[in-house]
């Protein structure tokens, strides 16, 4: 299956406040957080769904609050509605 383009990805992202497109083949996102540990948290609930889908996200923990959430769907080298999918699931936490 070939990647979507941005004219098939665009009413998905839509929906996404904050999300930006990187290259036409990747989402991204950065979290803020009061501290450190709600940054871990939010990791570990991320890496959670992560699983519970099967669609891994790059993760970056930074700073002491800070995360960048990264997708795209690796196979197909762009984007994919799993990767819609799992954002708006990301964006729920």
């Amino acid at each position: 299956m070939p990647p979507l383009t941005r004219a098939q990805f665009a009413p998905y992202l839509s929906t996404l406040p904050e999300w930006s497109v990187i290259d036409d083949r990747r989402i991204e996102k950065i979290f803020k957080f009061g501290t450190f540990a709600d940054a871990l948290a939010f990791v570990n609930k991320v890496g959670a769904i992560a699983e519970e889908n099967g669609h891994h996200p790059d993760i970056n923990l930074f700073g002491w609050n800070k995360v960048t959430i990264t997708l795209s769907t690796h196979a197909i080298d762009g984007l994919s509605e799993n990767d819609f999918i799992l954002a708006s699931k990301i964006d729920e936490i």
